[in-house]
């Protein structure tokens, strides 16, 4: 992956069929998607079960873009191996999930993966401070993780801006999760944000027998987000 602010479009496939996951990667990849999203949830970190290493396994030969896996899990280090052989090109694990961050992110690289470190809407962003330098992504959450279809919380774009300033010229992207339509990407964008994962906005009124909407909910998306980048 050749670094770039350009702003991509990351659609959550927990917005999409449960039963054509495969058909659905394609059909977002075909319509425009940059990167495939994928929420993983426990039951114990964010209250929610969705996938695990399995199906990350499964949906690996579909994506022919970038598989982004989201670790909402506790602990995080046991699993790490697992989404390696998985396929996962980038790891992500939540700064609140353990003690032990930096030992998480040194694994998640020397497991071939590109790392990521994630921050819940109430935690500052000096959490993720001393670890800037081990990292491709800071994921900045604009809802409570757990669920799709949450409300944006606006709060979160003086964060977004505060953790651009913070990362300066390193190569680190900022990705936003929760809320991101093409109402809020030009908000979030305009911050620092340069990866949008967007679930039901992507989703809404699409299916694999009309895919184009699919393509038309992308490019309304990225129409916003370019109009903020400049």
């Amino acid at each position: 992956m050749t670094f770039s602010r350009t702003p991509k479009i990351a659609p959550s496939i927990l917005s999409a069929d449960f039963a054509a996951f495969g058909q659905e990667i394609r059909a977002v990849e075909d319509q425009g998607a940059d990167w495939i999203h994928v929420d993983v949830m426990d039951g114990h970190f964010v209250p929610n079960i969705t996938f695990g290493a399995p199906a990350c396994a499964a949906f690996r030969p579909h994506v022919k873009t970038v598989m982004d896996v989201h670790l909402m899990i506790a602990p995080v280090d046991s699993f790490i191996d697992d989404f390696a052989k998985a396929g996962a090109d980038i790891l992500t694990a939540h700064v609140e999930a353990g003690p032990h961050i930096h030992r998480t992110l040194q694994a998640i690289r020397a497991a071939g993966m590109r790392p990521g470190v994630a921050l819940n809407p109430g935690t500052p962003i000096e959490a993720v401070a001393g670890v800037l330098d081990m990292v491709d992504l800071v994921l900045v959450m604009t809802v409570n993780p757990g669920f799709g279809g949450q409300k944006f919380i606006a709060s979160q774009i003086d964060k977004i801006a505060s953790l651009r300033a913070m990362i300066g010229d390193r190569p680190i992207h900022i990705e936003v999760d929760g809320g991101i339509d093409p109402d809020t990407a030009p908000r979030v964008v305009a911050a620092g944000a340069d990866v949008l994962v967007a679930g039901s906005a992507v989703f809404r009124g699409g299916s694999l027998a009309a895919p184009d909407v699919y393509g038309r909910n992308i490019a309304a998306i990225r129409k916003a987000a370019q109009g903020a980048a400049g």
